[in-house]
């Protein structure tokens, strides 16, 4: 199909957004493994798992036999907002870049969250206010889970409390002041209003937090206050699930014009934008319908796919959450304060990392510099200023294509543009200031996340 017949921006009409979510669960030979209680090692029942999370979201939780499930009208009236968001041509990047290859972005930064988060954070608010709860509380890395819970609990007229990871809460002092903006309150964590978090600062003195820290300090708050429940950002099937109208958009824009990609590419922090990405397409390989190339892309400073272990962990650093299957690098792993403060948590979604052990999908990890330096490329050729996170997946996307001009194979590739670096300038001034530096922690340095992996019979890594 030649340059005219593709449009820079392939939109879809608001009819064709989805109206239902996909669960890629359904389609998995071999499912996710369940939740296990921290105390007792069994399975998590719904009963257990409602104390901490809203009713609906359990089931959803749960769910691993529908393949289908319907998005209540309420959040699609909220959807249109902002949905369907468009699928771009890098028609300029792709001259720049000299190759053959076609790249496609699916952007995810047009609301003012400026992030995909949004998608899950206004699902999760509307069956909070369903059950009739005060409020809920959560963590947030980079700042981006947070603004968007803070907008949906905004709508509905729910309380927010946010516990930012501490490093994040420093470095970024705007996203800190748009959750604000929208009536959430924001710890940096670990803090010294919960009893996990004065633990953490007596074990780490001086510590810059992480997304593990910040979790338990959730749970805790949200477990000691009548009419609240602690919501999540990423890793939780319910979250995937939700995420999945960006991969479903994506593949129904691909379909309008027949293009078929060859390389879907995502970053991977927990795997919220990931698994919402790839999850249509990841239907199709799994029933064997087509073959596509899925790559997680991580950065070498948070490596839990590369360099973990897939093994049940501890879900925070507390220890209070369920254990999850996954790849980890321990729950008591504390990163660097890289700047991608979205990529900073220790395990990777369940889903996902079955999906990886089973060899559906690949995984790179990228450090810190170069993917700066892909960010710059990008924005001074597409005009978008792209999140650090989202860079990892266009530094890979980058690197891919610059293989197809090697070859001379036109071949498509697909990525997940998350959001926007608007409020990541104090990362932008670092890395153009010499200042930013690349950290790849040691196999002693993960060791030590290792040997925190709990013990016990089945459990072997």
């Amino acid at each position: 199909m030649s340059r005219q017949e593709i449009p820079y921006k392939i939109y879809l009409k608001e009819s064709e957004m989805p109206r239902q979510w996909y669960n890629v669960r359904a389609d998995m030979q071999n499912k996710p493994a369940p939740l296990l209680n921290p105390a007792t090692y069994e399975p998590m029942t719904a009963e257990e798992l409602g104390a901490v999370f809203c009713d609906e979201l359990v089931k959803q939780e749960l769910n691993d036999t529908d393949r289908y499930i319907d998005i209540p009208e309420e959040i699609r009236d909220f959807y249109r907002m902002y949905r369907p968001s468009p699928l771009v041509r890098a028609y300029c990047l792709e001259k720049k870049l000299d190759t053959p290859a076609h790249i496609y972005y699916k952007f995810e930064g047009n609301n003012t969250s400026g992030s995909h988060k949004l998608n899950s954070a206004i699902a999760q608010a509307y069956y909070a206010k369903e059950q009739g709860l005060k409020g809920v509380t959560t963590e947030t890395g980079a700042g981006q889970w947070g603004t968007a819970l803070a907008m949906a609990c905004s709508y509905f007229e729910l309380d927010c409390q946010v516990y930012m990871v501490k490093v994040s809460y420093e470095q970024k002092p705007f996203r800190r002041e748009v959750m604000r903006t929208y009536g959430a309150k924001v710890t940096p964590s670990p803090s010294d209003t919960t009893q996990v978090g004065r633990r953490i600062l007596a074990a780490y003195p001086g510590t810059g937090g992480s997304l593990g820290c910040a979790i338990s300090e959730a749970v805790e708050t949200a477990s000691s206050q009548e009419g609240y429940r602690y919501v999540l950002g990423s890793v939780l099937n319910q979250v995937l699930l939700h995420q999945s109208v960006i991969g479903l958009e994506t593949k129904a824009a691909l379909d309008q014009y027949g293009i078929v990609p060859d390389i879907i590419i995502g970053c991977a922090g927990g795997g919220s934008n990931l698994g919402g990405l790839i999850s249509p397409f990841m239907g199709e390989k799994l029933r064997g319908e087509k073959d596509y190339r899925f790559i997680a892309v991580e950065p070498a400073s948070c490596p839990s796919l590369t360099r973990g272990r897939f093994a049940y962990d501890y879900c925070d650093t507390g220890m209070v959450c369920p254990l999850s299957k996954m790849y980890t690098l321990g729950s008591n792993f504390i990163p660097s304060p890289n700047h991608a403060g979205g990529l900073r948590y220790h395990g990777m979604s369940s889903t996902l990392s079955q999906l990886y052990h089973d060899g559906y999908m690949e995984a790179v990890a990228v450090e810190q510099t170069a993917v700066f330096e892909a960010a710059e490329q990008f924005a001074r050729v597409e005009g978008i200023l792209p999140a650090p996170e989202s860079s990892h997946a266009i530094k890979v996307a980058i690197d891919e294509a610059m293989k197809c001009k090697e070859t001379g194979e036109a071949k498509n590739i697909v990525f997940g543009l998350t959001g926007t670096g608007y409020f990541d300038m104090v990362a932008y001034q670092k890395f153009h200031d010499g200042q930013m530096t690349d950290y790849i922690p040691t196999d002693e340095d993960l060791q030590k996340g290792f040997d925190g992996i709990p013990s016990f019979p089945g459990n072997e890594f």
